[in-house]
């Protein structure tokens, strides 16, 4: 057994589309500090349970939920299955999301419906779900993206617009929340290596050009900051 080094003993936190990529560095990066960890999926089942396996290797409570961000009573559900799976909730990160990305003119009403009720509805329906369960002092935390300040190319109008109507969301639920003890703050990747963006894949020298390492970020490296905004004991 790895043993962790305690700060965040007691906590349970939920990762939205915690099954790969950033979702799951997370979640292993909250258990290494101690958390106990719910993470949903949609269609990754074994990839889910394996994070599941590695958080119970490090000697944490772990359940995998399959939870659809995009379906309004599964959005919020999720909150409820991870306090009743884990005895509460501590902390929400809300990672789940889809990317539409062509031209503008071959994006449809399907396309937006989608983007928006996974990228924005389901976070919302989440956040109000989690405010109602957790204890003063829970955090609330948004992964969004770098294309809400500058989007690299054509193709990502559909995609950037939902990521910036969660700086609002952010916003109000800090003012809301803030009394009750409860921060709420989103996170801005660059460009990350994850199986939905490869460091190897066909845009790699437009993207890495504009980031000041002249690299595609890691996963873990966006959890360590995701895993900063948690309070320690």
């Amino acid at each position: 057994m790895t043993t962790t080094c305690g700060t965040l003993h007691g906590k349970v936190a939920l990762v939205t589309g915690g099954g790969r990529g950033i979702g799951a560095a997370t979640a292993l990066r909250l258990a290494r500090e101690g958390a106990d960890v719910a993470v949903t999926y949609v269609n990754g089942e074994e990839a889910a349970a394996e994070v599941v396996r590695a958080v119970e290797a490090l000697g944490r409570r772990a359940v995998a939920l399959r939870a659809d961000s995009g379906d309004p009573e599964e959005a919020a559900g999720a909150v409820e299955r991870t306090a009743q799976a884990l005895g509460g909730l501590d902390v929400l990160v809300n990672n789940a999301g889809v990317g539409v990305l062509g031209p503008l003119e071959g994006l449809g009403p399907a396309d937006v419906d989608r983007v928006l009720a996974v990228n924005v509805r389901g976070v919302f329906l989440a956040s109000r779900a989690a405010a109602g369960r957790m204890t003063d002092g829970g955090r609330i935390i948004t992964v969004g993206s770098c294309m809400v300040r500058r989007v690299p190319g054509p193709g990502g109008t559909l995609y950037a617009m939902s990521k910036a109507a969660l700086v609002g969301l952010t916003k109000a639920l800090a003012g809301e929340l803030g009394p009750r003890g409860i921060t709420a703050n989103i996170v801005h990747p660059g460009p990350v290596d994850t199986d939905m963006n490869p460091a190897d894949g066909p845009y790699v020298a437009g993207q890495a050009a504009m980031t000041a390492l002249g690299r595609f970020g890691r996963a873990e490296e966006v959890a360590a900051t995701v895993a900063h905004l948690v309070p320690r004991h």
